[in-house]
């Protein structure tokens, strides 16, 4: 396993130079092959470490010293245990699947642009494989900022439209807010531990963070350091108040909507806090932070994507949405329900989003979905894998999403009865909008024009096979995490993770656990047929009140940019016109303007009459004379 862990990586980093040096000479089939094939290898080799995970236990491979200053060593490593295996496998799988549907949607891009774009993919899946296996806090970071900048270059892949670089850069910014807290808190744990490393059990007990709790972090440290590393993940995984570059990271392919903001990059922030749940069992104030952040962002994208016609917006608010059920998890405990959300999300986000570019692709690169409508029978594979992964994202049992959804919202009920009835409401938010977004696209008339109807077909099989082992995958992925009260024993994700995470146990009686399940689904049937109902005939309207308030997404990028953009351009324009140039620049050219005049009046001087320079002499002769009489005199 030792030498399977640093292939892992190393087969995207592979391809990433391959496409991204050789992009002038490579066809497209070439580029195809070395992409997908380098993501087919790291996931090969994933099932592996799985497996062997699963027989024999974590384990820790050391590739060199990667800082060694004084006291403090920190190793390049990597490290291969229950947390990190699952996440592999997502990360390889579901990018693989992304990849093989990049080689049909993105076949319009010339050769150079379309290997530009492979290597930029498989750049940004070696970075969140280091993210995820590296053994210390500083190979997380520099994962955590690879995939950054991988975000910002697939972002803005199309450059020649400004409003897609500037999606890109405020990506890039907002991520780095939070990273600079999670940069902080790094520096905190070294300062006072010594290390970087984890130090978990079965991998490395005798050394790291981990394991020193007691003797080297107080209660105070304790709860600086988790609530800076919970505003590095509030920016990664797009929470309140830093959510804003996620909608607008839409501006990039669709398959990078699926690859980065569905199934990997913004669940770093909850593989970031679960690989740390020892310390945050410790922080009682910041969990409660967490569930507040959480809920309110729940409730906040669900109650905007209600109101949104992109069809990649209205899935970017229930990504942000989903993400906020993750961190309720986390702040009541349940972290195992986080991860396991964060496993079912990956399959049907991903199902979601590549279901949407199959639309797009279809509609000649429409996303209006008032413009769309009645593509359910041309379209009949794409219909029915994105009907499935609206039942598992709204939790219909048996479908993946209701396990792992349950699973939260019984946390959040033993933690604390409010909290569990508005995120059930943002889960009825959930099934409403969702289900409006099927019917504007799939059923009723087609509202689109005559061009587009009659190109109207179901797309290519490079792009409907991923869908359709998605939908397997968002059906049956649910049973990895069936609740005792359904199967004792059974649970195989909380067993798996048992070596990684002690769980905070919530004691609710069986009849309990039935009746809110029982009423979840009673709702969030209602929810969808009221959904069927309002949106069946659907007529152009102008929304206004609350409506017009949620279209324009509680108008918090306005209040963004009215608070902090403009002071800062006011602030720049300040010191560019009135410091720069009349403070810096004026005392600068004010000294060189100086000397240049006192240079043109001396020269004056040098007039050639030599009756003129004797003159000057005898008065020097005379002041030296006077001077020298005045010292002697006083």
């Amino acid at each position: 396993m030792n030498n399977l862990l640093a292939y892992i990586p190393l087969f995207p980093l592979v391809g990433f130079l391959l496409n991204g040096l050789l992009r002038n000479k490579l066809s497209k089939p070439m580029v195809s092959l070395i992409a997908c094939g380098a993501l087919l290898a790291s996931f090969v080799c994933s099932i592996v470490v799985f497996t062997q995970v699963s027989n024999n236990g974590a384990s820790v491979i050391q590739l060199f010293n990667f800082i060694h200053v004084g006291t403090l060593h920190i190793p390049f490593a990597f490290q291969a245990d229950a947390l990190s295996a699952i996440f592999l496998l997502i990360i390889t799988g579901i990018g693989f699947l992304i990849h093989v549907y990049s080689t049909n949607y993105m076949h319009t891009e010339t050769a150079p642009h379309f290997a530009r774009y492979f290597s930029y993919l498989n750049l940004f899946v070696f970075s969140m494989l280091l993210l995820v296996l590296g053994a210390n806090y500083i190979i997380m970071f520099i994962g955590w900022e690879g995939v950054g900048l991988c975000s910002y270059l697939l972002i803005g892949y199309w450059y020649g439209k400004t409003e897609y670089n500037n999606a890109a850069k405020k990506a890039f910014i907002m991520n780095r807010i939070g990273d600079l807290a999670f940069l902080f808190a790094i520096f905190w744990i070294i300062a006072k531990t010594g290390t970087a490393t984890y130090g978990l059990t079965g991998a490395n007990p005798t050394a790291g963070v981990l394991t020193t709790l007691t003797s080297k972090l107080t209660t105070t440290d304790i709860s600086w350091i988790t609530l800076l590393l919970f505003i590095g993940a509030t920016g990664k995984s797009a929470q309140i108040p830093l959510y804003t570059w996620l909608p607008d990271a839409m501006a990039g392919p669709t398959p990078v909507s699926a690859l980065i903001h569905a199934a990997t990059m913004v669940t770093a922030g909850i593989y970031m806090i679960v690989r740390t749940n020892v310390l945050y069992q410790l922080a009682p104030y910041t969990n409660q932070i967490i569930t507040v952040i959480g809920l309110a962002t729940a409730l906040l994208a669900a109650s905007i994507a209600i109101k949104q016609n992109d069809i990649k917006k209205v899935l970017a608010y229930s990504t942000v949405s989903q993400l906020g059920f993750m961190f309720i998890a986390l702040g009541t405990g349940a972290y195992t329900a986080a991860v396991f959300h964060v496993m079912t999300h990956a399959f049907f986000k991903a199902l979601l989003f590549l279901g949407s570019g199959s639309v797009i692709h279809t509609m000649g690169g429409e996303q209006d979905i008032t413009k769309m409508g009645g593509l359910s029978k041309p379209m009949k594979i794409t219909y029915a894998t994105f009907f499935i992964g609206c039942l598992a994202i709204a939790g219909i049992p048996p479908l993946s999403g209701f396990f792992s959804k349950d699973a939260i919202l019984l946390s959040a009920f033993a933690h604390n009865k409010i909290v569990y009835i508005l995120a059930l409401f943002a889960a009825l938010l959930t099934a409403y909008y969702m289900f409006r977004l099927l019917v504007l696209t799939f059923h009723g008339k087609f509202r689109g024009t005559q061009h587009q109807a009659d190109h109207l077909q179901e797309s290519p099989i490079q792009i409907t096979v991923p869908l359709i082992i998605l939908a397997v995958l968002s059906i049956v992925g649910g049973f990895a995490g069936i609740p005792e009260v359904f199967a004792k024993g059974y649970n195989y994700i909380g067993t798996f993770l048992q070596p990684i995470v002690s769980e905070v146990q919530h004691e609710v009686s069986h009849s309990t656990e039935y009746g809110l399940m029982a009423i979840s689904t009673i709702l969030v049937i209602v929810a969808i047929a009221f959904a069927f109902y309002r949106n069946k005939n659907y007529t152009p309207s102008t929304n206004s009140g609350l409506g017009k308030v949620l279209e324009h997404k509680w108008y918090v990028d306005e209040l963004y940019h009215t608070t902090i953009v403009k002071p800062i351009e006011k602030t720049g324009e300040f010191l560019k016109n009135i410091i720069e140039k009349l403070g810096i620049d004026g005392a600068v050219n004010g000294v060189g303007k100086a000397i240049q005049a006192g240079g043109r009046q001396l020269r004056l001087l040098q007039n050639g009459q030599v009756g003129f320079y004797i003159l000057l002499m005898v008065l020097g002769l005379i002041w030296c004379v006077l001077l020298g009489i005045y010292k002697f005199v006083f």
